[in-house]
């Protein structure tokens, strides 16, 4: 699990999500139920934590949800999402996330939509 820790780089706690995206902390758990974003426990204490890249300008990325079903669709457990999401891949270049942060949500669920195979 250190491996993602490090790979991802900044985590976020629920508590400060819910305080950067101005919403109680319920919805925040319900963004998770819903897939919106997804967190692993990290850390000592395995506190439950997103990346913080799932954020840009006090939102969720607005491609991030549809990206996630897709990796589920394709097999993939909330870890292995945010490790696919979080590689560096030289044919982007970049991760597929700094993809999406910049608006390339098709070329990236194109990609994960391709892994299912």
């Amino acid at each position: 699990m250190k491996d993602i820790e490090n790979l991802v780089g900044q985590w976020l706690n629920l508590p400060t999500v819910a305080e950067i995206l101005d919403v109680d902390i319920r919805r925040v758990h319900r963004l998770l139920d819903e897939r919106a974003i997804i967190d692993l426990r990290i850390g000592d204490r395995k506190v439950r934590s997103i990346p913080a890249d799932f954020l840009q300008d006090d939102q969720i990325v607005d491609s991030l949800k549809g990206t996630l079903s897709v990796l589920k669709d394709s097999g993939f457990s909330d870890e292995e999402s945010i490790a696919w999401l979080f590689t560096e891949d030289e044919s982007l270049p970049g991760t597929p996330m700094n993809a999406l942060r910049t608006g390339r949500k098709t070329e990236i669920r194109r990609r994960a939509q391709s892994l299912a195979w």
